[in-house]
């Protein structure tokens, strides 16, 4: 009797003396798949509100959509480990719904709740959130960005900088309570944590994954360390030593990007000679560009690689300008609102060049959306995140000279191009971000897996930005400072190492399909705009969705099955020899 009392008990919380399912892994597995769309459908209708038009009630509106749709994906992410899978297909799908969320919510109803309650607030303070000087003087992220953009006064620099992570401040209560949440959610479904959760999403062991990063770093640290080196030499010339140091990190207030993830913004001050690089921003107000003829544009490079057009709802339902009457929120991002053909992009559109390579990469995200829209929910994502995000950038390394006068937006031979401005340029932006985009998460797993406790989140933040990018903190940061949180992808839980592998994989993909379209130049030269093969293996890779492991998805387009930064170095190639003879003599490293 006590061992039927105790098998009994133990039934009721899921931990033994298994009740055999009373329906087959294929019925389970079909029935997520169709409640998961439909709960998903409303999810990210309430979310899509929300971002676009900020209000307590949107927030909340938002929250409990998503609180139901979270509640719905743990329950069949518990549920899924009572089943085993007899076929492959089966056995990636009950995988693949263990990662379905990346804060998974515990299963008791209030603190699932309450978790996506604080998730909404948080990513509701960041959109709306400004920094004021005094009542009459408040700018938000937008205005921030510009000044550190395009000043070159360092008191004003620094003001912009600490201004904005004024805003972060007090998110840092609210995340610490959804990384316990998040924790506890995580050990539900069986992992350590968040940090196990997350890792285990790349088809290999969570440990492993860590080292394939690390490996790939190994592979391209020397050459940011000479653009690092470059660099840090012309802002000493520009501010002096008692700014920036010739030795030493580099105070991330001057390099050009709030974040100082991307370097772009500094081609002036390191030397690139307009006259010698193409301006995009001045060819599309001067074609009389506005935001849907960029959209177009872009979608136009698609149906030239033989994809198809855009639906008609994609144009009536996607938010290109910013309102005039509202808050919302300006990140770009890409939307799959159905999983089938209400795909739709969000962003402030500005009549510049950043604007239009970021209209391609998010088009490269529809366009994967729409390749996939077929296949199950649990599949409809790319062989690994990091391959979304590379998709679109893979796309703008096709926006080279050829490709501006291909489109009639720059007449052949009108600007005479320099291939170490153009090199150096790409470099301030792809190059500079490879270790922003590795120690982000690298952050978050020590958080997650309690490494880093709440004290310690903003000392182990610039740890970390020394140790990868030899950058620190402008000036002694106050006690309750929460820099991480004004990243936007902090508080909106996205993980981040997807960027850092999608600049090592665009590289990869890039090389791949300017061999398929017969390119024999070098390659920072070749364009696979209007090439149908290159397009054709590209789409059949999208089509795959998270259907196979990933290398079999980079191998389809690649021929390899791992990943390496052979193609990035291949393609900087000239500039990091160039690199290597200016910085002779600088003592380069921090």
């Amino acid at each position: 009797m006590k061992a039927l009392a105790l098998c009994l008990s133990l039934l009721l919380v899921m931990t033994a003396c298994k009740q055999k399912p009373s329906q087959t892994s294929k019925e389970f597995l079909d029935k997520a798949n169709k409640e998961l769309k439909k709960e998903g459908h409303m999810a990210s209708i309430a979310s899509w509100i929300q971002a676009n038009f900020i209000t307590d009630d949107t927030t909340r509106l938002s929250s409990e959509y998503n609180a139901r749709y979270s509640e719905m994906a743990t329950a069949y992410a518990v549920d899924s480990k009572n089943y085993v899978g007899k076929t492959d297909d089966e056995k990636r799908m009950l995988h693949l719904m263990l990662g379905v969320l990346s804060v998974p919510s515990p299963k008791d109803k209030n603190k699932n709740q309450e978790l996506s309650l604080l998730k909404s607030e948080l990513e509701s303070a960041y959109g709306s959130g400004k920094y004021c000087k005094d009542k009459d003087n408040c700018k938000g992220l937008e205005e921030l960005e510009d000044i550190i953009k395009d000043s070159k006064n360092p008191d004003e620099l620094l003001d912009a900088w600490n201004g904005w992570r004024t805003v972060a401040a007090p998110l840092k209560e609210k995340y610490q309570r959804t990384v316990e949440l998040g924790n506890e959610g995580a050990r539900e479904l069986g992992f350590k944590d968040m940090a196990d959760l997350w890792r285990s999403n790349y088809d290999m062991p969570p440990a492993e994954f860590e080292k394939e990063l690390d490996r790939i770093w190994s592979e391209v640290k020397p050459f940011y360390e000479q653009l690092h080196c470059f660099v840090r030499g012309k802002l000493n010339e520009k501010y002096g030593d008692s700014v920036v140091s010739k030795t030493g990190p580099i105070p991330a207030h001057l390099l050009g990007n709030m974040w100082a993830q991307s370097w772009d913004n500094l081609v002036d001050l390191v030397g690139v000679d307009p006259s010698q690089s193409v301006d995009i921003t001045k060819l599309l107000k001067a074609a009389n560009y506005d935001s849907k003829k960029m959209v177009k544009t872009a979608e136009n490079f698609f149906v030239s690689l033989g994809m198809p057009k855009l639906p008609e709802t994609f144009y009536e339902r996607s938010l290109f300008d910013k309102p005039r009457d509202r808050e919302v929120v300006c990140h770009a991002s890409a939307w799959h609102v159905d999983m089938e053909e209400d795909v739709r992009i969000k962003m402030c559109i500005k009549i510049d060049e950043d604007s239009f390579r970021t209209i391609h990469h998010e088009l490269g995200h529809i366009y994967y959306y729409l390749a996939y829209k077929s296949l199950p929910p649990l599949y409809q994502a790319s062989a690994n995140d990091g391959f979304h995000e590379a998709l679109g950038d893979t796309i703008e390394l096709s926006i080279t000279g050829k490709y501006l006068n291909d489109i009639n937006l720059l007449q052949s031979g009108s600007v005479q191009q320099d291939e170490i401005n153009t090199l150096l340029r790409m470099a301030l932006g792809k190059v500079a971000f490879l270790p922003f985009g590795l120690m982000i998460d690298k952050w978050r797993w020590q958080v997650f897996d309690g490494r880093v406790q709440p004290a310690q989140y903003n000392q182990a933040w610039w740890d970390l930005r020394t140790q990868y990018q030899g950058v620190k903190a402008p000036n002694e940061r106050p006690a309750d400072a929460f820099d991480p949180g004004a990243k936007y992808h902090i508080p909106a839980y996205t993980p981040y190492s997807r960027y850092f592998l999608a600049h090592i994989l665009q590289f990869q993909f890039h090389r791949a399909l300017c061999k398929t379209a017969g390119h024999t130049g070098p390659l920072h030269e070749c364009s696979i705009f209007n090439n149908k093969p290159a397009g054709e293996k590209l789409f059949a890779m999208m089509k795959m969705g998270a259907s196979k492991p990933w290398p079999q998805a980079l191998a389809a387009v690649t021929g390899s099955e791992q990943m390496d930064a052979s193609a990035l170095r291949e393609y900087f190639a000239p500039l990091e020899k160039w690199l290597v003879e200016k910085n002779q003599g600088q003592k380069c490293g921090w």
